[in-house]
């Protein structure tokens, strides 16, 4: 009987400090001498390809993959953790690749936003979620208030963008803020339940 990999997920709103959590596990699993990668999806283009980095700065080596199914091509014998960043941008594929290296015994540690500018969970985090070993949810601070942020808030030209705008849109703090929920303003929004 082999020993299963496990997997762990750290999510929240933007500027929580995400990234930094995954760069903080892949040094400690480097001063152990784990053998370990770091995953990017191409799609984030806001930094240098063979890189991940945090918003103050903060990078690490990474690979860019374009789909889930890559990360299979770069399993070697000895790896005993696989490191991703920014997961809700990958295919859904990747919740069965997560099954698969914890069945051969790869640890698999997964960031992302859990939910997008409006709100709504991203599918492809809420199924690792709810498959995960260990899920934290870190916060950030809200950019009106000061309170603890769980939204991300869309900003274009410093306005709230709309409900019915496209959900990935690649971009920093010059495009989102972290809010709480009563500063958290989608336009276009349908209504909120109601009791009647």
């Amino acid at each position: 009987m082999h020993k299963l990999g496990k997997l762990e997920v750290v999510c929240g709103c933007m500027f929580a400090g995400k990234t930094e959590e995954l760069i903080r596990k892949a040094n400690i699993l480097k001063r152990a001498r784990k053998k370990y990668f770091v995953i990017k999806p191409a799609i984030d283009n806001r930094y240098a390809s063979n890189e991940v980095k945090t918003h103050s700065g903060i990078s690490i080596d990474a690979i860019e993959v374009s789909s889930s199914k890559e990360i299979l091509s770069l399993i070697k014998k000895d790896t005993s953790m696989i490191l991703v960043d920014e997961a809700q941008f990958f295919d859904e594929e990747l919740v069965a690749i997560t099954d698969y290296l914890q069945d051969i015994g790869i640890d698999v540690f997964c960031v992302g936003l859990d939910m997008d500018f409006r709100g709504v969970p991203f599918p492809v985090m809420a199924e690792l979620m709810a498959k995960a070993n260990t899920v934290t949810k870190i916060t950030s601070y809200c950019a009106v208030c000061g309170d603890d942020a769980t939204r991300t808030q869309r900003l274009i030209d410093r306005n709230p963008a709309s409900y019915n705008d496209p959900i990935v849109l690649i971009g920093a703090s010059d495009s989102y803020e972290s809010r709480c929920r009563l500063h958290h303003i989608v336009l276009n929004q349908p209504e909120p339940y109601k009791e009647s």
